[in-house]
């Protein structure tokens, strides 16, 4: 396009900001309720950040593909940036600053976020230029239903299915299986292997929103916004007998998450794109290299986790020294250190937009 959509930019970049501001708080003890994700079925703002992300990565794969053609070299192009995202992620959960750099084998997980992002982006990359709007909609209801079915129609081990943290949960009976200690937590993971057909339709959504963007369609903001609450009420509604759940990324969980996220993109679309109004350049400049701020904000954190200094880590002893008093709360201390990371990881997209620098992954 040779006028981009400002509101796409902001929400991408917007997000990839909110990702690290929940992901690295001064001490995970005290945090307040809202940056918490939910203990296991209902969901907070925090729950809404990564499905926001793997769902405006279905709408920039429509700006992206919707002139490709269907060849060897795009799926080339899909499959190479496929294995970056998935070779990123799993360094991130192998990496130790010491040698020999790598965690011992029984200690490393191979789910993640960006390998998530990663199969995501693939699936949803090679659907959207093979397929058309109503066979895409078609595959999103059945990735949807049918993992409905799946999680509470299918037993495990001859016990029938539950859908609370337990061994005959069937999403974490099958990543305990598949990936044994490899996982997040001993039996599950939040990234799991079939929780991530649900995410696929995430990402697909989406796409919808992708394609009214770019449709010649007049009041796209109101359409979003029909798009938005319907999906919010449908989920809503689902959630009565299949509970809202990150953790599981239950099908009412990609129906309520993509409602928030069309309403939310509305609002900024009528705001940027519409009026005209300069709104979130900050974001828009972290928009543009929305991966590589993300790896590097968990890279470093992760070394900072790692540096012994005394009888705690940098981060820790940053965190005591710097912003820890007893003037405001630990939870007020444990946010300011996390708004610091978001503005420093700011500033660096802002210097790397400023300089063209845009580091495609």
């Amino acid at each position: 396009m040779k006028e981009r959509i400002v509101s796409v930019d902001i929400f991408r970049g917007a997000t990839i900001l909110l990702m690290v501001l929940v992901n690295t708080p001064g001490t995970w003890t005290n945090v307040f309720a809202p940056f918490r994700h939910a203990q296991w079925h209902g969901y907070t703002p925090t729950d809404l950040v990564f499905p926001f992300f793997l769902f405006i990565v279905g709408t920039s794969i429509v700006f992206s593909y919707k002139n490709k053609s269907v060849n060897s070299a795009t799926y080339k192009k899909i499959g190479v940036r496929t294995l970056k995202l998935i070779g990123l992620g799993l360094f991130l959960g192998a990496f130790l600053i010491s040698f020999p750099f790598i965690k011992e084998w029984s200690e490393i997980r191979f789910p993640g976020v960006l390998q998530r992002i990663g199969v995501v982006f693939f699936f949803t990359s090679v659907l959207f230029i093979n397929c058309n709007w109503k066979t895409l909609l078609g595959i999103t209801i059945t990735f949807l239903v049918g993992y409905w079915l799946l999680m509470t129609l299918v037993p495990v081990e001859g016990v029938a299915s539950t859908l609370e943290r337990a061994p005959n949960n069937l999403a974490n009976w099958i990543d305990v299986k598949v990936f044994g200690s490899h996982n997040y937590k001993p039996d599950y993971d939040p990234e799991g292997l079939l929780s991530t057909i649900p995410s696929i339709a995430s990402s697909l959504l989406g796409v919808f929103t992708g394609l009214v963007l770019l449709s010649k369609q007049e009041k796209k903001a109101t359409i979003l916004m029909g798009i938005g609450g319907s999906l919010l009420i449908v989920g809503h509604l689902w959630d009565i007998v299949f509970p809202i759940n990150k953790a599981l990324w239950t099908s009412s969980f990609v129906l309520v998450t993509a409602g928030w996220a069309n309403l939310i993109l509305a609002l900024i679309y009528y705001i940027t794109d519409i009026k005209k109004i300069q709104f979130g350049s900050i974001f828009k400049y972290t928009g543009a290299n929305a991966i590589i701020v993300y790896f590097l904000s968990s890279f470093i954190a992760k070394i900072m986790g790692q540096i012994q200094v005394g009888d705690t880590s940098l981060h820790g002893w940053l965190f005591q020294k710097i912003y820890v008093n007893n003037v405001i709360s630990m939870e007020t201390s444990s946010l300011l250190y996390a708004l610091t990371v978001v503005a420093f990881y700011a500033l660096l997209a802002y210097v790397l937009y400023k300089k063209k620098i845009f580091i495609k992954v």
